[in-house]
């Protein structure tokens, strides 16, 4: 692959991504997270969720080194691309998409810098405290299945295969 088609990769290389970040949102809308879990069933508690696993996954990719970076600014782009999409879904203007979808990347960015910090740590509550109940959990024991189901998943994302899991095979 040549210098300017890692910088610039095409669709054809984001389509590949595809699986993976299918794979992510299935998992992000697991009816244990908002039963269980008490995740609100909202288009905010889904996005939240969604960019939870997303930033778990992208940090796995990181981890990968060289053969995950690649791999991990098509599936930031993928993601991007469902955000814009999902908001044109339920109406919102052009005008604001834009916009919206920078908070949501900015989001996602934020839940790459806490959950990084829940994996050195092993302490997830925080990260989903403030990043999924946005400082007001249902309950402790809410919490701490998402949490513990967070934890659970970046320490399967941790063993799996690299280039099984950027062809879209979640643990």
């Amino acid at each position: 692959m040549s210098f300017l088609q890692r910088l610039f990769p095409d669709r054809k290389q984001r389509a590949a991504l595809g699986p993976l970040y299918a794979a992510i949102v299935a998992k992000g809308r697991d009816p244990a997270w908002y039963r269980d879990g008490k995740v609100p069933d909202t288009l905010d508690g889904r996005f939240d969720m969604v960019a939870a696993l997303t930033a778990l996954v992208l940090l796995r990719l990181e981890a990968a080194g060289e053969e995950g970076r690649v791999p991990a600014v098509l599936l930031t782009e993928t993601f991007i691309d469902d955000m814009d999409a999902t908001l044109r879904q339920i109406g919102i203007g052009d005008y604001v998409v834009g916009k919206h979808v920078g908070r949501m990347t900015s989001a996602l960015g934020g839940r790459l810098a806490a959950f990084r910090a829940a994996r050195e740590s092993g302490a997830f509550a925080a990260a989903v405290r403030r990043n999924i109940f946005h400082e007001a959990p249902p309950s402790e024991a809410a919490l701490a299945f998402v949490a513990e189901g967070l934890a659970r998943f970046s320490a399967a994302l941790d063993a799996a295969d690299a280039k099984a899991l950027i062809g879209g095979n979640l643990p």
